[in-house]
C-alpha cells in the first residue's frame, strides 16, 4: 500500500461533554432542505446553488434576510419556510452510526446545538428515529446564530463544563467556525464541511466511531472517542 492510499490513523479525543449539531451532523435532511429552499429560490428568481452553498448550518432567518428581495417581509417569509419544513419529513434519516453513538453516551453529558427552532428540531429528530437530548440549544434560545459561538458556549454552560472539556460534532462551515470560536475541539462530519481547518478531524459519519466512558484519577467522568 502506498502512502497516498494508506488509511488515516485512528484518533482519540477525550472530553466530559459532547455537543452535536443536528442537520447534516446527526440527521440527513438534505432532500427536505433542498426542496424548501428550491421553492423559495424559484419564487424570487434566485440562485438556488448559491443559497444552498451559504445557508447550510445557518439560521433560516439569516438566509432569508440575505437573499430576499428588497422590501420583503423577512419575518413572514421565515415563518412560512419554517411551516413548510415542519410538515415535510420524507427522506429524513439518521446518519450511519448516529443512533448507536448517542445510546453509548451519558444522557447528561450530551447537548444538541442547532440553527433550527425547537419545533423543527423535534420533528426532524423524531423523523430520524433519534431521541432529543435533554439539553438542547435551539434557534430561539440564542440572539446570534452560527458562526457566532453563543450556542455552543451556552450548551457547555448548561452541561456544567468548560469549553476546553467539551467536543463539538459539526458538518457545516458556519458550525465548525462556531465550535472553534467557542474554544471547543471540533470534529467535522460528512461532505458539506468546505475546507476543513487545520487540526480538525474529519469523519464521513459515525459508522467507525466508538465511545467509552471512564472515570479519571480525580473521580470525574470522561468520554473517550475513537475516530
Amino acid at each position: 500500500m502506498t502512502s497516498s492510499t494508506r488509511p488515516a490513523p485512528a484518533r482519540t479525543l477525550t472530553a466530559r461533554a459532547v455537543l452535536f449539531d443536528m442537520d447534516g451532523t446527526l440527521v440527513d435532511s438534505t432532500a427536505v432542505v433542498e426542496q424548501v429552499w428550491g421553492e423559495f429560490a424559484a419564487r424570487y428568481g434566485l440562485d438556488i446553488v448559491e443559497i444552498l452553498r451559504t445557508s447550510h448550518g445557518v439560521q433560516a432567518g439569516d438566509t432569508v434576510r440575505r437573499f430576499a428581495p428588497e422590501g420583503a417581509d423577512v419575518v413572514a417569509l421565515t415563518a412560512e419556510l419554517g411551516a413548510m419544513e415542519r410538515v415535510r419529513t420524507e427522506g429524513i434519516v439518521a446518519l450511519p452510526g448516529a443512533a448507536e453513538l448517542l445510546l453509548a453516551l451519558p444522557a447528561d453529558a450530551v447537548a444538541l446545538v442547532t440553527s433550527a427552532d425547537r419545533i423543527l428540531a423535534d420533528v426532524r429528530m423524531g423523523a430520524a428515529g433519534l431521541a432529543m437530548p435533554a439539553t438542547a440549544v435551539t434557534a430561539e434560545l440564542v440572539t446570534r446564530g452560527k458562526p457566532h459561538p453563543e450556542g455552543y458556549l451556552r450548551a457547555a454552560e448548561l452541561l456544567g463544563v468548560e469549553p476546553g472539556d467539551a467536543v463539538v460534532f459539526e458538518d457545516a462551515p458556519a458550525g465548525i467556525a462556531a465550535g472553534l470560536a467557542a474554544g471547543i475541539r471540533t470534529v467535522a462530519v460528512g461532505p458539506n464541511t468546505g475546507v476543513v481547518p487545520d487540526g480538525v478531524p474529519h469523519i464521513p459519519d459515525y459508522s467507525e466511531v466508538s465511545a467509552s466512558v471512564d472515570v479519571d484519577a480525580d473521580g470525574r467522568r470522561t468520554i473517550s472517542f475513537l475516530l
